[in-house]
């Protein structure tokens, strides 16, 4: 049914239940390519160095290490799996992800670990709705 999956993982509760789902999904059509994306926010390069390289090691050592989780969760499918990390506005970076591979169908949870903020200004999950090329399944 769906061929090419993107599962957007940041490491919350709600994350690893899209997973879960998102492998379900996967394991339904044996040639499907799951692909799963971590974004983070884009650091401040106000910081100067040494504490912007500094910051950047330490976002890329969470993202691994959410990545390594997810890959735990995901395990073995009959298709792909493919991972990208990438700096920028998590909801922009899925929708950039979502458009230049073509994927069929993104898969994420309902609310992650952002800033409070998305409850006053609309989550992440909200923002991929509206604009995705493709259908969003959110998982609560």
């Amino acid at each position: 049914m769906f061929e090419n999956i993107l599962l957007a993982v940041d490491g919350s509760e709600r994350a690893w239940k899209a997973a879960k789902m998102a492998v379900e999904m996967a394991r339904c059509t044996p040639t499907a390519t799951l692909r799963i994306v971590i974004a983070y926010d884009p650091i401040p390069t106000y910081l100067g160095e040494p504490n912007l390289q500094n910051a950047i090691d330490a976002r890329m050592k969470e993202a691994e290490a959410v990545l390594e989780q997810a890959r735990t969760i995901v395990g073995k499918i009959p298709g792909e799996v493919r991972a990208e990390i990438m700096e920028g506005p998590p909801a922009d970076a899925i929708l950039r992800v979502a458009e230049t591979r073509g994927s069929d169908l993104i898969v994420m949870g309902s609310r992650g670990l952002g800033q409070i903020t998305g409850l006053l200004l609309g989550s992440q999950s909200q923002k991929v709705v509206n604009h995705a090329p493709c259908p969003v399944l959110i998982v609560r």
